[in-house]
């Protein structure tokens, strides 16, 4: 009997440390992930914001000459210059799905419901900046060689006050909302896990500073000023919480 319990115990001993190595392996996967993609945001979203920056304004109110105006079937002289930050912003949003989930996986069980949230909004903004990017990058430039233009003033990204504009201004949104909830997911330990936590924050406090001044300030004309505001202070967080995460993510790895 007393080597049938030392057999019973040695075999649940097994079993907890077979347990316990799947799960080291399991947290390694994940915090390589979340470093790996910590690391390519933060690249990615520096060069998408470079080359973004080199796609200056050719409407609107920040237009300073050469400007195009409605409905905008002129534009097609700009193509593929002003488009490429359109191809780079889709591979980022993809990098930053995968950081997004990396992190959800390394949430506390009792923060997971944050970590839930943050993730359902990250989904809603992906999809609608995605949409909104492959339609742009798609739809347009073909349309205006092949003269079928109905429709295009509305869609095109020149036009600012049009459907592209729109929809980026409700995605980088949500983009801030999620992280807004991932700060609730994070730990509040040293000076590196609070500096992350706050740069989590700042996105949503500043998105909804931005867009109610340009709302009293121009009221529903506000044209892409807003959109200018929102993407700049995520892009910004992005780069920066990018840089953060990969020295965290490492810092577990070791």
């Amino acid at each position: 009997m007393h080597w049938l319990s030392n057999q019973t115990e040695n075999g649940k001993f097994n079993i907890i440390m077979t347990f316990m190595r799947t799960e080291n392996k399991n947290d390694n996967s994940v915090l390589k992930t979340g470093y790996y993609s910590s690391i390519l945001l933060a690249f990615v979203t520096f060069v998408t914001f470079a080359v973004a920056m080199t796609a200056v304004p050719k409407s609107g109110p920040f237009c300073l000459g050469n400007c195009i105006d409605y409905p905008y079937l002129d534009s097609l002289k700009f193509y593929p210059g002003d488009y490429y930050w359109i191809y780079l912003s889709i591979g980022q949003i993809c990098i930053w799905m995968i950081f997004m989930v990396s992190f959800y996986f390394t949430s506390f069980r009792g923060k997971k419901i944050f970590g839930f949230i943050s993730i359902s909004f990250m989904l809603a903004s992906s999809i609608i900046l995605l949409v909104d990017y492959f339609v742009q990058i798609t739809v347009i430039p073909i349309s205006l060689m092949k003269g079928e233009t109905d429709g295009i003033a509305l869609l095109t990204q020149y036009n600012d006050h049009g459907v592209f504009i729109a929809l980026e201004e409700l995605g980088y949104l949500l983009m801030s909302i999620s992280l807004l909830f991932l700060a609730f997911v994070f730990p509040r330990g040293n000076k590196l896990e609070r500096a992350i936590q706050i740069t989590f924050l700042l996105p949503f406090i500043l998105s909804i500073i931005s867009m109610v001044f340009f709302s009293l300030k121009f009221g529903i004309d506000r044209s892409y000023r807003f959109e200018i505001a929102v993407i700049t202070i995520n892009w910004l967080a992005l780069i920066i919480v990018g840089i953060l995460a990969g020295v965290y993510f490492k810092r577990q790895l070791r």
